[in-house]
């Protein structure tokens, strides 16, 4: 295995580093994208076997990780990490899950069934991934930033966060709510519109909850058939009773 995978495994690499003097906390390696582009360049194929009873084959130069190491739980049942994986203590992966290479999964964060957390995407600690959510990744499409969800936040069922979205520290994302970097994200409780750009995605403040809604689309034919726009809003801050309906059952780690 190339030493840029042993790297990432280890957590000696990262896509993203938290950065106090970046703007939004975050630096950006940019460098990594290219050179794991650059491993999937390489056209040499390879099978695998599992047991006896499950086969598979993928570029030889992006192999499956290992998931003996005993500080994570990974369920039976369907799931893969990838090679380049830094998976942290006490991590729980529900079957069937995704997990790409160059993602960084922080300690205590529990990946539910179905979830696909695209490569480079960054999870800090103690986050619920809840079903089916999907956290894109870098490499295709090509963006220059990863998804990151910062520690303690919850990611509801169905959610989707695209093109380098920032959810920071303890936000709560209701269930099928969607972003991306360029999304605008109605804040109810400041009176503000909080919009992204391609240079600079759109950050999730810390603490919100987050829920879907719609917003009334412009122009005559639009008001006439009321046709109205899928959007994101902020409606409280997080608060006891939030965490509390967010909790896991501890028997469930």
């Amino acid at each position: 295995m190339s030493a840029l995978l042993d790297d990432l495994d280890a957590g000696r690499r990262r896509a993203a580093w938290p950065d106090p003097a970046s703007p939004d906390g975050w630096r950006v390696d940019a460098s990594l994208r290219s050179e794991l582009l650059a491993l999937f360049r390489e056209p040499a194929m390879r099978a695998w076997e599992v047991g006896g009873l499950f086969g598979f084959a993928d570029r030889a130069s992006l192999p499956t990780r290992r998931l003996d190491g005993g500080r994570w739980r990974v369920v039976p049942g369907g799931t893969s990490v990838r090679a380049g994986v830094y998976l942290g203590e006490g991590v729980v992966i529900m079957p069937p899950s995704y997990v790409n290479v160059g993602a960084w999964v922080g300690d205590g964060t529990m990946i539910d069934s179905h979830v696909l957390v695209g490569s480079c995407a960054q999870v800090g600690a103690r986050v619920h991934l809840s079903a089916g959510a999907q956290l894109g990744g870098v490499l295709e499409p090509a963006n220059a930033r990863p998804v990151i969800v910062e520690d303690d936040a919850f990611v509801g069922a169905q959610c989707g966060l695209f093109d380098g979205v920032l959810v920071c520290r303890g936000a709560v994302l209701g269930a099928g709510v969607t972003l991306t970097g360029t999304s605008r994200l109605y804040d109810l409780v400041e009176d503000r519109i909080l919009e992204g750009e391609p240079e600079r995605p759109l950050s999730v403040p810390p603490g919100s909850v987050v829920v879907p809604a719609s917003r009334p689309a412009h122009g005559a034919f639009a008001e006439a058939h009321g046709v109205a726009l899928q959007c994101a809003a902020i409606v409280k801050r997080r608060d006891a009773g939030t965490s509390a309906r967010t909790a896991l059952e501890a028997a469930l780690r």
